[in-house]
């Protein structure tokens, strides 16, 4: 749960430390909205991902499952910078399938925490892996980095890409050249 008053009172230490006069009419209210944005930006932290991947579906007879171009946002947990991209998630039904709302969702909670991209592609992997049970799972997500983007390298519109395979995807060349095929 976020610390609204500790947050303020951060904001406001730095702006003072960084040179800011606090009281200027544009900064009076910045510690006040910055704590507001910590809400939902950091949204995932107190939250369970998986209680979204609980309801699942019979689904007889089914191939590849492929939810793609999904959009996320998340901050770097290294300079508190935003990243943010797309995620791909491809996974393979044993029986039972999960509303395709749901995978967003996943996505979603994990990425509303201070993180790195290599972390959030393995925790929503292993999140589906673990609640859905599916022969097998990819993720792939692709985002731009404002730490690299804006600062230290200074290198805007490099994209970072990250996969991981579980269960049947782990050694079957096929299945992942299917999913890249079918990203494309």
């Amino acid at each position: 749960m976020i610390d609204e008053t500790k947050v303020q009172q951060a904001v406001k230490l730095f702006l003072e430390a960084i040179g800011e006069d606090t009281k200027r009419e544009g900064l009076v209210d910045t510690p006040k909205r910055i704590s507001e944005m910590c809400k939902e930006i950091f949204g995932g932290i107190d939250k369970e991902a998986a209680k979204h991947l609980h309801v699942t579906f019979k689904a007889e007879g089914n191939g590849m499952v492929l939810e793609k171009e999904i959009p996320f946002y998340s901050v770097c947990e290294h300079h508190l910078v935003p990243f943010f991209g797309k995620a791909y998630i491809a996974y393979i039904p044993d029986g039972r399938v999960v509303g395709l709302s749901k995978l967003a969702r996943t996505v979603e909670t994990y990425a509303r925490r201070p993180q790195i991209q290599e972390q959030l592609t393995a925790q929503v992997a292993d999140a589906i892996m673990d609640n859905l049970k599916p022969k097998g799972v990819m993720v792939m997500m692709e985002a731009e980095h404002l730490c690299m983007s804006m600062r230290g390298v200074n290198k805007p519109g490099t994209k970072t890409v990250t996969f991981v395979c579980r269960g049947e995807f782990e050694e079957n060349q096929a299945l992942q050249a299917a999913f890249f095929q079918m990203i494309r």
